[in-house]
């Protein structure tokens, strides 16, 4: 009788490359400034020759997402990343001097930057590209090394992705792995990163304080767009309809809901209607629209929709020929809610779709009120006067980022932190923010020769209380 030899489960697979990992770190130390320049440009070089590659698989995940999106928001992000990493990482990279005590003066106190060790990124389906890739790189630029988990909803996507990895790295260095999020999660890496939603996020940093794992959360939840009293223009509501309809509506950041004055309803949900028209002249079997990722999402968003049907609310579905939707799967076309009460689902839960919730407000004060009644959202849009509203906006509203005159755009400003703040995440892994969020800070004391505190030895004296009382006067 042939013996079956057992297979590793995937707490054991994922933990042999973690200790493999480990080990090549302790051998080899942290990377150098060349190194990592190095193998940040050849990652770049990969990801463009891999363009058009890149772009079929995610289609084909997807059902259908134009290769403009993808280009955009995906690739540009990363290259864009890569960019601003490489030009600026030896300054990043830089000891920084610290003050040092008046008593102590003649030492001198010092800032390095160090490497984690091993890093774990979770990532999810949405953006399958820059989501798992800008922790990875930022990951890299810090001298780490790294597994990374991508969702399982996007296969084709992750087939291109595991090519690239292994053609640029050795396994020890950075590796992508595929199985149990819950195992991967229990992982005692040096630092965890994972994007994805709240419900979820909880669970991950559950499982990661075990080993007492430092954990960066991207979550999300309902993004607010105020829209000031008199600013209901063709440019504002275009800017709300690329924000809310890019990858079709399945961003963290894009606008969840609309605040538009009470006096304003009629005329923003026209010109709503007419510049969807312009921006997908073909209907949402264009191949700019892009398709719900599977029927398991599709279902829970038309879920929201009849649940706000049945409690009362007025659907509009916008755009060229709606009804044409029907004919590619999981597609949804674009849609407007009015009259959402508390009792509906789609007023609390995020709805990751094109479908937009328009509440009235009578004055800013409404529009803030609403929106700090409920947790705090990844990101916040405003449109209206550089003004006294405007500030009344930013100082008592809390989210994680701001983009006012436009939506989506701060998440490509490779200088600003990104990240949430309360139920829409924790840390920062942009810009000089997730580099340190990456490594450790590890301060230096270089004793001088003179040295104060050592009037403080024991035995003590008068003069040992002059010294005191001088410090602390």
């Amino acid at each position: 009788m042939t013996e079956v030899t057992p297979q590793p489960t995937d707490a054991e697979r994922f933990g042999h490359i973690l200790a493999l990992q480990r080990a090549a770190y302790r051998r080899d130390g942290a990377p150098s400034l060349a190194a990592r320049r190095s193998d940040l440009s050849r990652f770049k070089a990969a990801l463009i020759a891999r363009r058009s590659a890149i772009e079929a698989a995610i289609n084909t995940d997807f059902g259908n997402r134009s290769r403009h999106e993808t280009a955009m928001m995906e690739l540009g992000g990363v290259v864009g990343g890569i960019d601003y990493l490489e030009r600026n990482l030896r300054r990043f990279m830089r000891p920084t001097g610290r003050h040092t005590a008046l008593h102590m003066r003649f030492g001198t106190n010092r800032v390095e930057y160090q490497p984690l060790g091993v890093v774990g990124v979770i990532s999810p389906w949405n953006y399958p590209i820059i989501l798992s890739l800008m922790p990875v790189v930022t990951a890299i630029a810090a001298g780490n090394r790294v597994m990374l988990k991508p969702s399982k909803f996007t296969p084709a996507t992750n087939t291109v992705l595991a090519s690239i990895l292994s053609e640029l790295f050795p396994p020890e260095q950075v590796t992508i792995v595929s199985g149990d999020g819950a195992a991967f999660s229990s992982l005692p890496f040096d630092h965890l990163v994972f994007t994805g939603s709240t419900e979820v996020g909880r669970a991950v940093m559950k499982a990661a304080s075990e080993n007492l794992v430092p954990v960066t959360l991207e979550l999300g939840g309902k993004s607010p767009t105020i829209v000031a009293k008199g600013h209901v223009t063709d440019r504002t509501v275009a800017d709300i309809v690329f924000g809310k309809l890019l990858s079709g509506g399945q961003t963290c950041i894009a606008p969840d809901y609309a605040l538009v004055h009470e006096s304003e309803i009629d005329t923003f949900v026209d010109s709503y209607d007419r510049l969807v028209k312009t921006a997908y002249p073909d209907g949402p079997t264009s191949k700019d629209y892009t398709s719900i990722i599977n029927d398991k999402q599709y279902a829970i968003l038309t879920d929201l929709i009849e649940d706000a049907r049945s409690h009362g609310a007025r659907i509009i579905e916008v755009g060229h020929r709606p009804g044409e939707a029907a004919h590619r799967p999981h597609t949804l076309a674009p849609t407007v809610v009015l009259g959402v009460t508390d009792e509906m689902q789609i007023a609390h839960e995020e709805i990751f779709g094109p479908i937009l919730p328009i509440f009235p407000y009578r004055d800013i004060d409404d529009a803030i009120d609403y929106v700090n009644a409920r947790p705090r959202p990844l990101a916040l849009y405003y449109f209206g006067k550089n003004d006294a509203d405007r500030r009344k906006v930013l100082d008592r509203t809390t989210s994680g980022n701001v983009t006012i005159g436009g939506t989506i755009m701060h998440v490509g400003q490779d200088d600003l932190p990104f990240g949430g703040v309360g139920a829409s995440g924790m840390g920062q892994y942009h810009g000089i923010e997730g580099f340190r969020t990456l490594s450790h800070p590890k301060g230096i004391y270089v004793q001088g020769r003179f040295n104060a505190v050592r009037l403080l030895y024991a035995p003590f004296s008068k003069r040992t209380d002059a010294l005191l009382n001088f410090v602390l006067r």
